[in-house]
């Protein structure tokens, strides 16, 4: 994702903001767990320490993805951003195994819990998860962002199940309610964080973008006249937003001038349809074999001594 001044500037103050105020709250609920000896007062402080870090990685992540590309970095940060969220999600859930973990114990031993300080102490998170929640929304563009996003969300749902949980225990007196709210928490961080794991490994592993097929990539280029046949084709994310494409592409023996045309159109299908934006393209008018690249016969490398084949590289 490419972020300039303007949108960066607001992301980091939301960011900034968040986090100081999830900072707080973390202090709350983890003193209000202790008093009231609600687990789930107290798997809320971790689930909040969880995005508490979040925050602070997203923050740093922002700043590394606005930094322009150098020599040593040539596509600048872009992936600090994917990073920042593939660890955050792991974290979360050794986080929510420990909760699960302590749930369960406290279903054989239960301990007496203080119902309305938990509603107290839940509802103020509720207030403050639904408001930086809003907030990320207005802003949610990238993985990175993405991921804090549903930690949010997450947080506000669960932080609600505690103000139902404590007024069902206030009713009804029953303790084991208590650990039962923390495993569904616990189920509910596993369940937002490894979609995250996925999504992020998958760019980590320069795997193809979802929603992006090869062979369409492929029919539509070939649809192109003068394109003959597409192959070594690779497509792959920098960021969680931006996409690039390198791939060998057979075109008759024409002039340079010719393939220009062919070259241009190549790349403004790419963007139009796909939304690829970095694309390297080169040209060839013999076919090869494909190993690791292109790798010719002996025939073909004689005729290509005859017509030679032309490069195109667009970025």
């Amino acid at each position: 994702m490419h972020v300039h001044g303007a949108p960066t500037g607001k992301m980091q103050r939301v960011l900034k903001l968040s986090l100081m105020a999830t900072l707080a709250y973390v202090a709350l609920t983890f003193i209000a767990g202790l008093r009231a000896h609600s687990l789930a007062l107290i798997s809320e402080a971790g689930h909040n320490v969880s995005d508490a870090l979040a925050l602070l990685l997203s923050f740093v992540a922002v700043y590394f993805q606005s930094r322009p590309p150098t020599d040593a970095k040539t596509f600048g940060y872009q992936r600090a951003g994917v990073l920042a969220g593939f660890v955050n999600a792991l974290t979360l859930i050794v986080i929510a195994v420990f909760i699960a973990i302590e749930a369960v114990h406290r279903l054989s031993e239960p301990v007496h819990v203080q119902p309305r300080l938990m509603m107290i102490v839940a509802a103020a998170g509720v207030l403050m998860n639904g408001v930086i929640a809003a907030l990320l929304w207005r802003v949610n563009s990238d993985v990175n962002i993405r991921s804090t996003f549903i930690h949010m969300l997450g947080d506000t749902l669960s932080t609600a199940a505690v103000i139902v949980g404590g007024a069902a225990i206030l009713w009804t007196g029953q303790s084991w309610i208590d650990p039962v709210l923390s495993l569904a928490i616990a189920a509910l961080i596993i369940w937002s964080s490894l979609s995250i794991v996925r999504e992020t490994l998958n760019i980590l592993l320069e795997g193809t973008p979802r929603g992006i097929s090869l062979s369409d990539i492929r029919e539509t280029l070939c649809r192109i006249s003068g394109v003959e046949d597409v192959h070594d084709l690779h497509v792959w994310s920098l960021g969680s937003q931006t996409h690039a494409l390198a791939s060998h592409v057979t075109i008759p023996d024409i002039p340079p001038s010719e393939s220009a045309r062919i070259l241009e159109q190549i790349k403004t299908t790419l963007h139009d349809r796909f939304h690829i934006t970095h694309t390297t393209i080169q040209f060839e008018n013999v076919d090869c074999e494909v190993a690791h690249g292109c790798v010719m016969t002996v025939e073909e490398v004689q005729m290509h001594a005859h017509g030679h084949g032309h490069h195109g590289h667009s970025h």
